[in-house]
């Protein structure tokens, strides 16, 4: 495999391996309408130009043997969970250019300074609600509005300290958002895991084309993360919690709490004291003063949420009240998640940063309005039917004929729990699939973390999800779908990492180390399990030898 080379001339006609060429009607990321490639890959496909489609394929079975060995996997729910699920990953990126970067993360930060604002209002004076500009049924409505939570001002009044947002390119080239995850933005740490594999795949290329580091940005999430400790705190304590090995981003949570070296808890690893929280360990209690949670807000405090809950904490709520602790993100903080909220946010950005929308989201109608029901339905098969206060990953609806009629009356009979959102033809990009380079559509999770500031950090990469057939628009891991990364390139090299690295010594040392007791009390019983295993053991070939 060649060298990555300089893009050449612009006259220069550069193509893909295997004679690669996009869907008719659809904005392919890697070549135009003429098969030619675009500005952002001619690097790319200069390092490929000699390749044989036998070293591809060698390159996408390392892919995939690293996964094995690394252990990622992800679990859909509903699932065996018995029965792990590898995660999938192509063995082909996702090239943006800086300049087309830069534009997509000054939309992302905006957007979620945008969030943070109108989390505010929700949770505090309700302005909002009293000027017109937002609907209160909008909220009040949605199971993920936390009334218990209102009133409660988290640190420096950063209400969104993470933030993803999936968006989407039209057959025009532009970028649409298309949802927002404001309650536990997941996925982070499959793209930190995704960037690994393929740097060990494609070390030249990596170097050579200047693919801006991840590390930066999640150097800024644990920097945040301490300096979100309530005021006072000398020595922060950060915990991840986790709602179990059950969960299906389990690997995720359990990966970032080492890469960030934070420790990964369950809710029977925490108690409410005194209105703090502490860790159970060996050492007796140990104050926590920041949780990083990846449990939905309903369930992490059975005291005065879900009753039913055993993932959380009871108490916690009353914790955060007095101040001892800080949940990132904030209890409640998926009310925003709703896309009932869409069509407001063009004039709610004027309104609270003054400025217009940098990226605006799909054309959007919220149903619980009359002339946007009548808009919905005159459009109905030109649009998609979604839940305004769906469960995660919830399916949308088109109208057929034999559906349209009873699709009607529903939408008349509780309109408010409905929004119509444009069909938009999603862009494609090539994958390894089958032995040969295929166009599958794809959508990018964008991840952003707060600064403390006001402002927010935008991880100079994403998620890329794609689907599993060239026919399918569904993003979801659920439906068999893959992952890609995704190259950003820079201008400058850039080193950093926060991985372990060759020139670091490790000292021993006989020091305390904060154990959970849970933890202790699994390895306990692993040991007297493996003891009996092996008296067994010597038993059978004693008798078998007699």
């Amino acid at each position: 495999m060649k060298q990555s080379q300089s893009a050449g001339a612009a006259s220069d006609v550069v193509r893909l391996p295997d004679g690669y060429c996009g869907l008719s009607g659809h904005f392919d990321e890697a070549v135009d309408a003429k098969g030619e490639v675009r500005a952002a890959w001619r690097g790319w496909a200069s390092a490929l130009a000699g390749a044989r489609l036998d070293d591809l394929q060698a390159r996408d079975d390392m892919c995939r043997r690293l996964l094995r060995e690394y252990g990622v996997t992800y679990n859909p729910p509903g699932t065996d969970m018995e029965l792990e699920r590898p995660w999938l990953l192509d063995s082909w990126p996702v090239v943006i250019d800086a300049r087309e970067w830069t534009e997509l993360s000054r939309a992302v930060s905006q957007r979620a300074r945008l969030l943070n604002h109108v989390l505010a209002d929700i949770y505090g004076p309700r302005e909002l609600f009293l000027s017109g500009d937002l609907p209160p049924e909008i909220v009040f409505a949605n199971p993920a509005f936390l009334r218990a939570a209102a009133g409660i001002q988290p640190a420096d009044g950063v209400h969104l300290a993470t933030y993803a947002v999936d968006v989407a390119r039209s057959p025009d080239g532009h970028w649409w958002v298309v949802s927002d995850r404001t309650d536990t933005p997941a996925g982070a740490g499959y793209a930190l895991e995704n960037r690994i594999v393929l740097s060990r795949v494609y070390p030249d290329l990596v170097r050579d084309l200047r693919v801006k580091r991840l590390a930066k940005f999640f150097g800024q999430m644990r920097d945040t993360l301490l300096a979100m400790a309530p005021a006072g705190t000398e020595e922060p304590r950060v915990v991840i919690l986790t709602p179990g090995p059950y969960s299906s981003t389990y690997f995720e949570q359990a990966y970032l709490a080492r890469y960030l070296g934070f420790t990964l808890v369950e809710g029977s690893d925490l108690t409410v004291r005194d209105q703090g929280v502490f860790l159970k360990t060996l050492s007796g209690l140990l104050p926590v003063h920041v949780i990083l949670r990846r449990v939905e807000s309903n369930f992490c405090d059975p005291l005065e949420l879900r009753e039913d809950s055993l993932l959380g904490v009871p108490g916690l709520l009353q914790a955060v009240r007095a101040g001892k602790v800080t949940i990132a993100n904030p209890l409640g903080a998926g009310v925003v998640e709703s896309p009932a909220l869409l069509p407001f946010l063009p004039s709610l950005c004027e309104r609270l940063l003054g400025e217009p929308l940098l990226m605006p989201p799909v054309a959007t109608w919220w149903c619980g309005q009359e002339a946007a029901l009548d808009e919905v339905i005159q459009n109905l098969d030109q649009v998609v039917i979604k839940k305004a206060y769906p469960r995660r990953d919830a399916p949308s609806v088109r109208a057929t004929k034999e559906t349209k009629d009873a699709l009607i009356a529903e939408l008349r009979a509780r309109p408010q729990l409905y929004v119509g959102q444009e069909f938009v033809e999603l862009s494609t990009a090539p994958a390894w699939q089958e032995g040969r380079l295929q166009p599958r559509h794809l959508m990018l999770r964008l991840y952003a973390i707060s600064t403390g500031d006001g402002g927010y950090r935008v991880m100079p990469g994403a998620l890329a999800r794609v689907a599993e057939t060239a026919e399918s628009v569904i993003m979801t891991e659920q439906t068999g779908g893959g992952t890609k990364d995704v190259w950003v390139l820079g201008a400058a090299e850039d080193h950093a990492t926060l991985l372990p690295t060759g020139n670091r010594v490790a000292a021993l040392s006989r020091a305390g180390f904060a154990l959970p007791s849970r933890l202790a009390d699994d390895l306990f019983w692993l040991g007297r399990y493996l003891e009996r295993i092996e008296f067994g053991a010597r038993m059978t070939r004693c008798l078998c030898i007699a």
